[in-house]
């Protein structure tokens, strides 16, 4: 398998061990265990305490536990046990599920820009591509009218992402039933890479409902590194039917084999206890949104950024006569903020921004970022 370098991963593994103020960060600020188990409480977390201390350190059951995987299909309106399977990471999932469904020559349809795995893998298969733009005139929003005119009868797959990473973007409920009903006029499968469920704004617009909830069709991938600042644990699943599953079950046994136990147990617990960590998410988006729009607002004659709507990312667009790579790696070695290269998203003039970053540092990294853009020594 020849596969294209994976160009956002490669520049944040240079920089993000070096820097102060990582504000491209694509997850909530991740947890430790002493900050987890105080957000689950003394009790709650007593009894995972005990459990991960007397656990055997064997392999775990290969799809995933029944208990978490029942945990799991609890969130889903349409999904049982079986319909469930647990992966290393929303990576790991989506991997098996373009090698399990797609075969070279079969028309895909993906979300652009996107986080790179999403279009490079299907290449890799061998995939014909065609990419739906979100980009608009005035910033980032999706077009269904883009997609209808993206599908062909023999549309094998299409990849979806909402909220959108790197932009914002998300598509409503409406638009997600009309996904689905041009996705059957196909018999094409959607693989809807969900990591960013659970990422509500405090006073902002409502999620909709996975996607997996109104197709059989429709693959609802999820994680906890994105919602949970648990990336970590290296715990991905996604819900589909149980023939899908039993496909990506088959390859996974050649690749990661298993979860990790303890992963697993703490990934049950997470999910099950969700709405005490949800909520300290809403206090650093709160937080961190606040800040965001006076920086925006104070420099806009320098930068600007289309809201995200949901999840954490968006992009922010520059006016200065320099590259994405140059600048960000100046402001990495320089300022030591990280934001990351719009090119890696075939945006250029554009840095990705996360908000899920530790506040103080968030306004610090923003601060440092203006400084340097104004002092022009890149």
């Amino acid at each position: 398998m020849l596969i294209e370098t994976f160009a956002l991963e490669r520049w944040m593994t240079r920089w993000e061990l070096d820097v102060d103020c990582d504000i491209a960060e694509s997850g909530i600020l991740p947890l430790s265990l002493d900050e987890l188990f105080g957000l689950l409480g003394k009790d709650i977390a007593a009894e995972i305490d005990r459990e991960i201390h007397r656990m055997p350190l064997a392999y775990s059951e290969a799809r995933g536990t029944q208990a978490l995987r029942s945990v799991l299909a609890a969130t889903y309106a349409r999904a049982d046990s079986e319909d469930i399977l647990v992966t290393t990471g929303a990576i790991e999932a989506n991997f098996l599920l373009f090698h399990s469904l797609v075969r070279s020559g079969d028309h895909v349809i993906a979300v652009s820009p996107a986080y790179q795995q999403l279009h490079s893998v299907p290449r890799s298969i061998g995939a014909d591509l065609s990419l739906w733009d979100v980009r608009t005139d005035d910033g980032f929003a999706y077009d269904l009218n883009r997609l209808e005119a993206l599908l062909r009868p023999d549309t094998r797959m299409i990849v979806l992402n909402s909220p959108h990473n790197p932009t914002g973007a998300m598509l409503s409920q409406d638009q997600l039933r009309d996904v689905v009903a041009l996705a059957e006029r196909s018999n094409a499968w959607i693989l809807s890479d969900e990591a960013y469920r659970w990422l509500e704004h405090p006073g902002g617009e409502r999620l909709p409902a996975p996607l997996h909830d109104l197709s059989e069709r429709a693959i609802s991938v999820g994680t906890l590194s994105k919602p949970f600042g648990l990336p970590g644990l290296r715990v991905g699943w996604f819900a589909a039917n149980p023939e899908v599953v039993q496909a990506a079950w088959g390859l996974r046994d050649y690749v990661s084999l298993s979860p990790s136990g303890i992963s697993d147990a703490l990934a049950r617990m997470v999910i099950g206890h969700r709405d005490m960590i949800l909520a300290r998410n809403d206090r650093i988006i709160t937080d961190n949104l606040s800040t965001a729009r006076a920086w925006f607002a104070e420099h806009a004659d320098l930068v600007s950024w289309s809201e995200p709507r949901a999840g954490l990312l968006a992009m922010l667009r520059y006016n200065l006569p320099v590259d994405s790579v140059t600048l960000a790696d100046g402001l990495a070695r320089d300022a030591r903020v990280m934001l990351a290269p719009g090119s890696t998203f075939g945006l250029e003039h554009h840095l990705r921004i996360g908000v899920g970053q530790r506040p103080d540092l968030f306004a610090e990294g923003l601060r440092r970022t203006a400084e340097y853009m104004r002092a022009g020594r890149f």
